[in-house]
């Protein structure tokens, strides 16, 4: 199948919330909204300076009967929105949306042969995300998935989007790995030990770790560190806003964790600090 090299472009919320989404994120990460919504769906752009960087929609009420919750969901670009879908089903995944043209583009929401959540998208009309942006403040830079499965998965994503597979260290070989497009590196999967269903976790860039953490708290968030520093200084705080979809921040730290404890909560377990909402001030 001809495909572009394959990467994450666009990403979009799905809440029960837009007008409380909307205000969250503006405190947490700093987008600003942008309302664009057509005759047939409320949408609202989240935008980082002046660039777009994630849409924001309403869960259809047929997929809240079905039991969907709010999530965060990533598109990846290709060539052929149709024939991607097409192989998806021929490969073990599932179609939920089937190919088509929406205000961002054409678009198909799918699943993975394990079940694990994303779109395609082609034509888009929104000024998507290049690998290039990937660093910049308010952008995702990460986009990691929690398998099940972790040969499975990374089979079906080769095949289905040419990614290449890139394996860590030979101990880590049966747990994380990587995958690169036309000579970039897009995104992570890592065997998850936790018995949930499998799951893309997407990761926004922030200035000051710490302080996006004190405010996801403050906005009536969860957030709790990871244990692990990363290359450069840079550490990682998973978190879920208030409708309950889960997300990550990444970025340095302004002061020295304190001393941790560890915490399940969520799709996560993690080894450090958490951070709970706060209490509304007693009157």
């Amino acid at each position: 199948m001809n495909i572009d090299p394959a990467y994450f472009t666009w990403y979009e919320l799905l809440t029960t919330d837009m007008a409380a989404a909307t205000k969250f994120y503006g405190d947490v990460v700093g987008w600003s909204a942008l309302p664009s919504s057509t005759s047939r769906v409320p949408y609202t752009l989240f935008k980082a300076g002046d660039h777009a960087t994630a849409g924001l929609l309403e869960l259809p009420p047929e997929g809240l009967k079905m039991g969907a919750r709010p999530r965060w969901m990533g598109y990846v670009g290709v060539k052929h929105v149709d024939a991607a879908a097409d192989q998806i089903r021929r490969l073990g995944g599932a179609v939920y949306v089937p190919p088509t043209d929406s205000n961002i583009g054409r678009i198909s929401v799918v699943t993975d042969s394990e079940g694990a959540l994303f779109a395609v998208i082609g034509q888009p009309q929104v000024a998507v995300q290049q690998p290039e942006d990937s660093a910049k403040p308010g952008r995702f830079g990460w986009n990691e998935l929690f398998a099940t499965d972790l040969q499975k998965q990374s089979t079906f994503y080769r095949e289905v989007l040419a990614w290449q597979r890139d394996d860590t260290e030979d101990r880590f070989a049966n747990a994380y790995l990587t995958f690169s497009a036309g000579g970039q590196i897009v995104a992570g999967a890592l065997k998850n030990s936790d018995p949930t269903p499998p799951f893309w976790l997407f990761y926004v860039n922030v200035e000051d770790i710490d302080a996006a953490v004190e405010r996801v708290s403050a906005a009536g968030g969860r957030a709790g560190y990871n244990d692990a520093e990363l290359p450069g200084g840079v550490r990682i705080a998973y978190c879920s806003d208030p409708q309950g979809a889960t997300f990550a921040l990444q970025g340095k730290r302004s002061h020295k964790q304190q001393v941790g404890w560890t915490t399940e909560w969520q799709e996560f377990s993690s080894r450090g600090q958490l951070v709970a909402p706060k209490s509304p001030a007693k009157k």
